[in-house]
């Protein structure tokens, strides 16, 4: 999956407006003009389509996790200079204050069912024993359960 594609799914499954995820961008200490937001949600094959960055993906999710769960003391996290399915897996975790229990109810929304071991492997250090790659599938069969979950009118 492309930054591009979760930025999209986000948006979509919360009905964020182009001014609320600027605004969620900033949260995190990035401005983001309209034009370049635009340039990041257009499909890959239109024209004007910019890639969206790991750090500018890692801002939105800070950004995302500020806005749900409040700001923390200390410094502002800084954004991940390198993202993967993992990192994603867990901001969106974060942000939406889930437990494992909410993250297997909301996979099996989406038709996958995993084990509470499965899924723990997922948010394991990488140089764990135990830790196990997040594949595309699973991340967006849960931008899926999400949307199911949260915007259920769209099924």
């Amino acid at each position: 999956m492309t930054n591009n594609d979760v930025l999209r799914r986000l948006r979509y499954t919360f009905d964020f407006s182009d001014p609320k995820v600027i605004e969620l961008f900033k949260l995190a200490g990035l401005d983001v003009s309209r034009d370049e937001l635009q340039n990041w949600l257009k499909k890959d094959d239109d024209e004007g389509y910019v890639g969206c960055g790991d750090k500018q993906l890692a801002t939105f999710l800070n950004g995302l996790i500020v806005n749900n769960r409040g700001k923390q003391d200390g410094p502002t996290p800084e954004p991940e200079k390198k993202l993967n399915n993992n990192i994603i897996f867990r901001k969106l975790k974060i942000a939406l204050d889930l437990k494992n229990d909410d993250v297997l109810a909301i996979l099996n929304l989406a038709d996958i069912t995993i084990s509470k071991h499965e899924l723990s492997a997922f948010f394991r250090r990488s140089d764990h024993k135990h830790f196990r790659a997040c594949k595309d599938q699973i991340l967006r069969n849960f931008l899926q359960g999400i949307q199911r979950k949260y915007r259920p009118s769209t099924d």
